[in-house]
């Protein structure tokens, strides 16, 4: 009986701290960078496909390269063409940009959650093996910076980023951009990211969409 009591007394301390400890994280978030005296910020960039990749890589143009560096540029795996253009973004800079260190761009892949058209049921699978795959990755490149605009992909690694938060492991800044599509709704990641808060900051692109997740940001359109 004793033993019992004692267990479940440091089962309550435990998951009380941990509930401090997130609610800490939650509100640290949302105040503006630490370290910011630092030279350069290693900074983690999640493609989509298509018009996200797009987005993504217009919004790159006006940051500053320098500032943000180095770059780590990850797409689903099944995505080729996303990390095609941004090898080609960033060969447009080398004659303006100049970064120290060979590995100061690197081009990963990782495994998505879940395909499109793929069943519910069997995306439990896909998406345990989905987050061991991100926490490899987040291990390896420890950003200090976490850039993404909507893909599924982003869910994974900015779930793992919060986690290293709460247990202290690393804070990572992370900046979602909501599409431009997207005018009066969240998208899935855009959702999961407002309503459990592990978005430090997440921008909009449409007023309207603003009004209905005050929370967000709107920055007018970036396109």
């Amino acid at each position: 009986m004793v033993d019992f009591v004692s267990v479940s007394l440091v089962f309550v301390i435990a998951s009380t701290l941990l509930v401090v400890r997130i609610l800490y994280v939650i509100s640290q978030s949302s105040k503006p960078a630490r370290n910011a005296s630092q030279k350069s910020l290693s900074t983690l960039v999640v493609l989509g496909s298509g018009g996200h990749t797009a987005e993504m890589i217009n919004l790159l143009t006006v940051l500053q390269k320098e500032r943000f560096a180095p770059r780590f540029y990850i797409a689903a795996a099944t995505d080729n063409m996303s990390l095609q253009k941004a090898r080609v973004f960033e060969d447009t800079l080398d004659d303006k940009i100049s970064l120290k260190g060979a590995n100061s761009i690197q081009f990963m892949q990782i495994y998505r959650s879940r395909e499109v058209g793929q069943s519910y049921i069997t995306s439990v699978g896909t998406t345990l093996y989905a987050l061991a795959h991100a926490l490899w990755l987040m291990v390896k490149i420890r950003p200090q910076v976490i850039l993404c605009n909507g893909p599924g992909t982003c869910i994974p690694i900015c779930a793992i980023a919060f986690v290293f938060k709460v247990l202290g492991i690393r804070w990572s800044h992370i900046f979602y951009v909501e599409s431009i599509a997207r005018v009066k709704r969240l998208s899935l990641s855009g959702l999961l990211l407002y309503k459990l808060r592990m978005a430090d900051q997440l921008f909009v692109q449409w007023p309207s969409l603003q009004k209905q997740y005050p929370r967000a940001h709107y920055v007018g359109r970036l396109m």
